[in-house]
């Protein structure tokens, strides 16, 4: 059998990032495009689970892009239905695996991408992808300059670093991340863009998300875990932590993405926001017609949410975990250790009652009592308050006041960390 020229992938040269590239031969039907490996790992462009799509569009003929199919090219790469026509010196720079390929032997065999009968099949990317990658090598200065300004193409940059990423520019790669990083840490936040009351649709209790900005949140998630940059995905889930009280479409995407991508740092806030803002429910299969994140308004004015099964699973199994916590935390005050101050010229034993008397009276306050039996942290928070209050009356010793201060704080750090867990299979509550 003919030897078949590819793109390596990961799996065939280190440090290069799987790529998906196949070969037309319409001399030899026993010949194979290459297919990359099966993997677990999660690819940028996965759509969420109710927005699924091809990237390629089989029904209709290939053609040649009106840009980027230049007439002195020396390379044909078709990219869905559309045929690039570029310059093989041009894609071998930066030790790409397109340099990779190029040097590979063809042996007999006419050699591929030099016609269009003969293009060179590049896998899992659009159109519109590539040729916004192919306008970071071909751009002139003025163009690339525009990146730094307010007429930033945020979905192209996003584009240009997913591509280069696979196929490892990796100047181009780092250049792209970085110029989206300072987009995205601008003030206000570009992405979280309230939308003008012209073009509101919202509920008079919600805060609807742009769907332009959902997206775009999404695909910058994704490709920060694809390409690794931990500054970027850092800055992302501090960004939809900050904006997920500040509507319900926010909280669901940081649920929906902390479960794609596993970003344990998310998803125990994610679920408890939407545990305390939402009546959820899940898809059904009988036939109605409702959406996973549809978002409606109910006639008592909460917001009802559509969740998948395994997400109610996980939003009530962390409900019951959480009200079991707080039924042991209010049956027994938080124990800490009593300063040496006090048992030299205190009695201990009022100290402690005085401190078990007060947590009595806390837990069973209206204000507490309004929150739901869940909300373990705000709580904890609202006793940390009352205690802060009732600090100044010398019913404690001083010293004893600021340990039981402390060890309140630490109640809710410890919680806070070990969140995700309790929204999670097999989590465990404290």
């Amino acid at each position: 059998m003919d030897t078949v020229p590819f793109i390596p992938t990961q799996d065939d040269v280190p440090a290069s990032p799987a790529s998906d590239v196949g070969h037309r031969n319409q001399i030899s039907p026993s010949r194979k495009r290459f297919r990359r490996r099966s993997s677990s790992s999660i690819t940028m462009d996965q759509p969420l689970p109710s927005q699924a799509t091809s990237c390629l569009d089989s029904s209709s003929e290939p053609r040649r892009d009106d840009k980027y199919y230049f007439c002195d090219g020396s390379c044909i790469l078709q990219v869905g239905n559309t045929f690039f026509n570029v310059h093989r010196s041009i894609l071998s720079q930066d030790s790409s695996s397109f340099f990779t390929l190029f040097t590979l032997p063809q042996g007999d065999i006419p050699e591929e991408g030099t016609s269009d009968e003969r293009p060179i099949i590049l896998q899992g990317d659009t159109p519109d992808e590539f040729r916004n990658f192919l306008w970071s090598l071909y751009a002139l200065p003025h163009e690339i300059m525009m990146v730094r300004s307010s007429q930033i193409d945020l979905n192209r940059l996003i584009d240009v670093a997913k591509v280069a990423s696979k196929y490892s520019f990796r100047s181009t790669e780092s250049w792209a991340l970085d110029a989206i990083q300072k987009y995205i840490e601008r003030q206000p936040s570009p992405l979280f863009n309230p939308i003008s009351p012209s073009t509101s649709f919202s509920f008079s209790s919600t805060v609807f998300a742009p769907p332009d900005s959902k997206a775009q949140i999404s695909r910058l998630l994704r490709l920060a875990e694809t390409c690794g940059h931990q500054k970027l995905l850092e800055t992302m889930v501090s960004l939809l932590r900050q904006h997920m009280s500040t509507s319900l479409h926010y909280s669901y995407l940081a649920m929906t993405l902390a479960d794609e991508l596993d970003l344990r740092e998310l998803r125990g806030l994610a679920y408890m926001e939407v545990l305390q803002r939402a009546v959820f429910i899940s898809v059904h299969g009988d036939g109605r017609a409702e959406a996973e994140g549809e978002i409606q308004e109910t006639p008592d004015g909460l917001e009802r949410l559509v969740v998948s099964p395994i997400q109610q699973h996980r939003l009530l199994s962390g409900h019951y975990r959480l009200c079991r916590v707080w039924e042991k935390l209010r049956a027994v005050p938080l124990p800490f250790d009593h300063s040496s101050s006090c048992g030299s010229n205190w009695t201990q034993h009022s100290c402690m009652q005085n401190w078990i008397d007060f947590w009595k009276e806390k837990t069973r306050a209206d204000g507490l009592l309004s929150l739901d039996s869940a909300n373990v942290l705000g709580r904890l928070t609202f006793i940390l308050k009352e205690f802060e209050k009732w600090g100044s009356v010398s019913y404690m010793h001083p010293d004893c006041k600021v340990v039981a201060k402390r060890t309140i704080h630490e109640k809710i750090r410890s919680i806070q960390e070990s969140l995700p867990d309790y929204f999670y299979e097999g989590g465990e509550y404290l």
